[in-house]
């Protein structure tokens, strides 16, 4: 390390695990994914992540196939057994962490498409004041429970349900500041029964030393492989994110992922329901019926943007379980795709839009709609209309069907 350079980071890869419920007959990290070992997809985003210097592997205890098959890795990794638990494999991966090492970020195998701007952003809250440890995390969108053991009969009973508010779940890579993980690792012989029990990864282990914990936003691709369904998801994801050793330069040309997207929505038995389409609001008519403001236009607009990135549609991100979308705008949710279409690797290039229907009279507003909905989703958005000459439930007034098409980029 150069005196010029001020932080050394390392990532401790845990791929210790021997993936019973995945019931695959090799170590988890050895299962192939499109041509690839979990390990090396994991290996290959982590790598494309600035400032990691160092990577440790820790593999499952008496199994060196895992090491075997990185033998010829373009990287200077280092292997060590791990141990009877989680944290034991931590602690033999910290044994082989470069002395150098400022920041040390824990990453799981099963978590093999965690992309690289996750790595990225853990180091960068580690740069903030006062912040020793930092997890990625995702907001809860099921209800959660805890129970209790039914008094009579078998079975369970609900004991209390949590403000869906304050849950999060947590993701890897977990960062640490170095001293931060070491000392907490070297505490937890210290630690009473009821601690160790509280121990279920690193964030809770420094937490049990007494250190606080930031959460930042995690991502959806960060995923973990755990049942054999869980493998379909992970296809879908090494098609969508598996990064390229060449620059773009080196490329020459940037391949665009296009997406399709399609919304319905009927005329609202509600006189006094207001018409919101394309983010503009139009006095005259009677609005469309749906969870949210029932804007097909800016929904059409979402689901395009979530089939050409891959990371689901409508439904997953602003389903009916999602109270916290009913009523929302269509500018809302178009902001809020942007968002997550952007966290998952992607850059949006345009956004193309035609709407099917006898209302609203849509001509004079066109350019309004263009601007409101570009400046939602950061990029160019148009929208175009046509009627389907007196045919079907448009033609009827019955309601809209909007048809999008939507182009993006992996950075």
């Amino acid at each position: 390390m150069s005196e010029a350079k001020q932080h050394y980071a390392s990532v401790i890869l845990v791929a210790a695990g021997m993936g019973t419920r995945l019931g695959a007959g090799v170590p988890k990290a050895l299962v192939q994914v499109a041509g690839k070992s979990l390990a090396e997809h994991a290996l290959d985003r982590i790598l494309s992540a600035p400032g990691i210097d160092d990577v440790v592997v820790v593999t499952p205890p008496n199994d060196r196939r895992l090491e075997a098959s990185l033998a010829n890795y373009p990287f200077a990794l280092r292997f060590t057994p791990g141990g009877s638990s989680r944290a034991a494999s931590v602690r033999a991966g910290l044994q082989l962490v470069d002395q150098r090492a400022t920041k040390i970020l824990v990453h799981d195998a099963a978590r093999a498409f965690a992309p690289a701007q996750l790595f990225e952003r853990v180091l960068q809250q580690l740069d903030s004041p006062g912040c020793t440890a930092a997890i990625p995390a995702l907001e809860v969108t099921d209800t959660i429970c805890v129970v209790d053991s039914a008094e009579q009969g078998a079975g369970e009973v609900v004991h209390s349900t949590p403000a869906r508010s304050t849950l999060r779940a947590v993701q890897t890579p977990q960062g640490f500041t170095a001293p931060t993980l070491r000392q907490a690792h070297a505490a937890l012989d210290t630690l009473s029964e009821e601690q160790l029990e509280a121990v279920t990864d690193d964030a809770s282990i420094v937490r049990a030393a007494g250190t606080e914990v930031y959460v930042i936003p995690g991502s959806q691709q960060a995923l973990k492989v755990t049942r054999p369904d869980d493998l379909r998801t992970a296809e879908e994801l090494a098609a969508a994110t598996t990064p390229t050793t060449a620059s773009k330069e080196e490329q020459g040309v940037i391949i665009p992922r296009v997406g399709t997207g399609i919304d319905v929505h009927a005329v609202s038995e509600d006189p006094a329901r207001a018409m919101w389409l394309a983010g503009l609001h139009f006095p005259d008519d009677i609005g469309l019926s749906g969870h949210s403001d029932g804007d097909a236009v800016a929904h059409a607009a979402c689901d395009a943007l979530f089939s050409a990135s891959g990371i689901g549609d409508l439904g997953t991100h602003f389903g009916v379980d999602r109270p916290e979308f009913a009523g929302a705008s269509g500018v809302r949710l178009l902001a809020e795709a942007a968002r997550l279409v952007r966290e998952a690797g992607f850059e949006i290039g345009n956004v193309a839009v035609q709407f099917v229907g006898r209302r609203p009279r849509f001509g004079a507003r066109r350019e309004e709609a263009n601007a409101v909905l570009s400046e939602a989703a950061g990029a160019p958005v148009s929208v175009t209309a046509t009627t389907s000459d007196g045919l079907g439930y448009e033609g009827a007034g019955e309601g809209i069907t909007a048809y999008a098409t939507a182009l993006v980029y992996q950075r």
